[in-house]
């Protein structure tokens, strides 16, 4: 697939109507990008990939309830109530 080709079918899809200079400088670009991926593909790795260099680990909090919280309090900054729902647009 030629180049401009692949620059036209790709604003076809991001919906961009480009000018004929346009597609020539995105096509140079597109074709710098690829070489620069080539390069990488050519490094010879030797362990299994690492998609983090570091570790990873969860940070969420534990959830702990709260006595004494109402339901009022609860509802305190909802825009829209609807008995004990909270309301929101039709989707």
């Amino acid at each position: 697939m030629s180049g401009e080709i692949e620059v036209e079918k790709i604003a076809k899809l991001a919906r961009l109507k480009l000018t004929e200079e346009e597609i020539k400088k995105f096509k140079l670009d597109l074709e710098e990008v690829k070489e620069m991926f080539d390069e990488i593909d050519k490094i010879e790795v030797k362990e299994n990939p690492c998609f983090h260099p570091l570790e990873i680990k969860n940070v969420t909090r534990e959830d702990k309830v709260k006595k004494g919280f109402s339901l009022e309090e609860a509802f305190s900054n909802a825009e829209q109530r609807e008995k004990n729902f909270f309301k929101g647009p039709k989707v």
